[in-house]
């Protein structure tokens, strides 16, 4: 079994990125038709460390589902089919994905980094980290990529993972407030113009 930290460091071959994002793919076409996708027969070793992941789905310029494991629970392959699946028909923020939809859906794949505990805000790198906020039962998580999109700085993304996590927005500065940092490589479908 590979160690996620070289998993990572290495990055994923474009072999690799492809065998997740048919996955992805072929699991939510599974889903919106009610069934399960089967993991593919050739797995490269990479896929098979367990790894927190999560699947992005867009229509359009339109978030459509997203949902993901934060710690690595199953293998990355098997973590990328169920929370695929998962985005496409059980995101509660969403109506499921329907099959007249499928042609028009973008796949993002986030494949997380071991989380890692910060004692200082200074170490947060807006557009490099994603993070996580816990406090007592509480707990929110935003990817890196979301503070990008939006152009936030640091207090504004410490601020909107707080409120994700159902906390007041300057709750990140509470002491019984835990902060974690994690990377991600993202993996996604080239737009067809």
């Amino acid at each position: 079994m590979y160690d996620l930290n070289w998993v990572l460091k290495s990055m994923l071959s474009e072999t690799e990125k492809f065998v997740l994002l048919n996955t992805a793919r072929f699991a939510i076409e599974a889903a919106v038709k009610g069934t399960t996708a089967p993991l593919p027969e050739k797995i490269p070793p990479k896929l098979m460390v367990l790894c927190g992941a999560f699947v992005t789905l867009h229509k359009g310029d339109d978030l459509r589902g997203c949902i993901g494991y934060i710690e690595g629970v199953k293998p990355l392959i098997e973590t990328v089919r169920d929370v695929a699946e998962k985005a496409a028909v059980e995101d509660y923020r969403f109506l499921p994905v329907t099959k007249e939809e499928l042609l028009d859906i973008q796949i993002e794949i986030s494949v997380l980094s071991p989380l890692r505990l910060i004692k200082d805000i200074d170490e947060i790198e807006v557009g490099k980290h994603g993070l996580i906020i816990e406090q007592g039962g509480y707990r929110g998580l935003l990817l890196p990529q979301v503070a990008t999109e939006y152009g936030w700085d640091r207090t504004t993304f410490l601020n909107q993972t707080a409120h994700k996590a159902g906390l007041s927005s300057d709750q990140w500065k509470n002491p019984n407030s835990k902060i974690f940092t994690f990377t991600v490589e993202i993996v996604k479908e080239r737009k067809i113009i």
